[in-house]
């Protein structure tokens, strides 16, 4: 059993992880074409695939990570264990807005592409607020890849 949780954890977090640099990638290169017809394609499937892929993910991670620290032994208390979970958390609180801002720029870019006109400045900047919360999101994840991956020994209480 051990081994099957450390794959659904494993494929969990490696789908958090490659999902969220996907969806910024194709996100970042619609926007530079400033084309209202291809950023709402693109943020059109930007919004299933987080739908998809990271909500599953989300919800499988901290459900295979418990079953898999009890399966293996590890106290919940541990400090590497707790950090991670604060990250998480962190990370969430970035995620959230980032899926509303995602279907407010779908929907903005789809009005511009049915008009005609050009992108609004509310686009512009729910876009730089999506941009920049992918930064700590993005080193959440990884500061928790490395703590699952090293297991430090880090005293908290």
């Amino acid at each position: 059993m051990e081994e099957l949780l450390r794959l659904v954890h494993v494929v969990g977090a490696a789908v958090l992880l490659g999902t969220g640099a996907g969806i910024a990638f194709f996100m970042v290169m619609a926007h530079r074409t400033r084309d209202p017809a291809i950023i709402a394609h693109v943020a059109g499937t930007v919004v299933i695939a987080d739908f998809l892929f990271t909500t599953t993910a989300v919800v499988l991670q901290p459900v295979s990570g418990a079953w898999l620290a009890h399966e293996v032994g590890w106290s919940l208390s541990e400090g590497w264990l707790l950090w991670s979970l604060a990250l998480y958390v962190f990370t969430g609180l970035f995620w959230l807005p980032v899926v509303f801002i995602q279907i407010e720029l779908r929907k903005l870019a789809r009005q511009s592409a049915a008009t005609g006109r050009p992108l609004p400045e509310r686009y512009d900047r729910l876009y730089r607020i999506w941009f920049a919360c992918g930064f700590p999101a993005f080193l959440a994840v990884i500061a928790i890849f490395w703590l699952m991956l090293t297991r430090p020994a880090i005293e908290l209480f």
